[in-house]
């Protein structure tokens, strides 16, 4: 056979498993729609699990700290990931590689030492923590801290703190 033929055969074969997948789900959404169940009452419709009767809503609220830590989870398997493939193909890449892996193991490690400086992985409540350690990590304010402002008539106004006490 010449190569447009085979190119046409392989074309065709694809086109023929197409139709048949989406022919195949086609029959069975509509086998399913005709040989399934048509009770219809208010207690079908409501949720019942584990022998217990649903109470009040399923909607809870969350605390972004939860998606925050996911995130965080997600970028570091992902990292996990680049250096699994890094490590199988060290031979292949050699020094070069070797220089990119520690340059990305770098990157992010600077990305985490940030998250813990801006206190993004901290779960305990500030309520909870002594005071003496909670305003440990916080600079005091100095006198170059404060602002002044000129009025229209070219006097200076009174400083204004920029550091408010909670």
């Amino acid at each position: 056979m010449s190569t447009s033929s085979e190119v046409i055969a392989h074309d065709w074969a694809f086109a023929v498993f197409i139709a048949g997948a989406l022919g195949l789900c086609a029959f069975m959404l509509t086998a399913a729609h005709f040989l399934g169940g048509r009770a219809r009452a208010r207690t079908k419709n409501t949720p019942y699990e584990s022998g217990i009767d649903a109470v009040g809503s399923a909607r809870l609220r969350l605390s972004a700290k939860f998606y925050l830590v996911a995130m965080f989870f997600v970028i570091f398997d992902v990292e996990a990931l680049y250096m699994f493939a890094w490590s199988v193909s060290i031979r292949e890449s050699g020094w070069v590689g070797f220089i990119e892996a520690a340059i990305f193991i770098f990157v992010l490690l600077a990305g985490l030492f940030y998250l813990v400086r801006i206190g993004a992985l901290d779960w305990t409540p500030q309520r909870s923590i002594p005071k003496k350690f909670r305003d440990a990590g916080r600079r005091q304010p100095r006198e170059s801290d404060e602002l002044t402002s000129v009025s229209d008539s070219g006097e200076r106004a009174q400083p204004t703190p920029l550091h408010l006490e909670r």
